[in-house]
């Protein structure tokens, strides 16, 4: 795909698990606890025609890896269309989290990252931080963070 990078939007929860069911548990059930919760947001890229082709949701959470975090968000279940990789679909993902995070007094964001998507991470700015676990029954993961910076009342405008 080329042309515009996708746009980013918070939706529903409905919104979400149809491309995290299809990319990421091979069509399979999709929905994760906590996915309800008040305080997880969903956010969906779309491309100019309105289709969602990539999603991610984010959590406030304790990290594993930084106990003294203040206010650690756990980013989870990014997905992106195969079609559209390469094309910044993931990139304003990734940017359009951390903004919200910080936004909302964030200062951790963190994630268990699958073992082939390691690369991306980081070069979006993650840091791995622990050695190899398998997560049963989808596979190899690595633990990886990203220090924000939350931005204060008076930088938000």
């Amino acid at each position: 795909m080329s042309g515009p990078t996708p746009t980013v939007e918070e939706v529903g929860l409905d919104v979400v698990l149809p491309l995290r069911s299809a990319v990421l548990r091979d069509g399979g059930p999709a929905a994760m606890p906590g996915d309800d919760d008040p305080a997880t947001v969903h956010l969906a890229a779309r491309t100019p025609d309105g289709a969602v082709v990539g999603v991610v949701r984010l959590s406030p959470a304790p990290c594993p890896w930084r106990p003294d975090a203040r206010a650690p968000w756990q980013l989870r279940g990014m997905a992106t269309d195969a079609t559209v990789r390469g094309s910044g679909a993931g990139r304003a993902l990734v940017e359009a989290s951390r903004a919200l995070v910080a936004a909302r007094g964030g200062d951790l964001l963190w994630c268990n990252a699958r073992e082939s998507a390691a690369g991306f991470y980081e070069r979006m700015g993650f840091a791995v931080v622990t050695d190899r676990f398998d997560v049963h029954p989808i596979g190899p993961h690595v633990g990886m963070l990203e220090d924000l910076v939350p931005l204060t009342p008076r930088e938000l405008g």
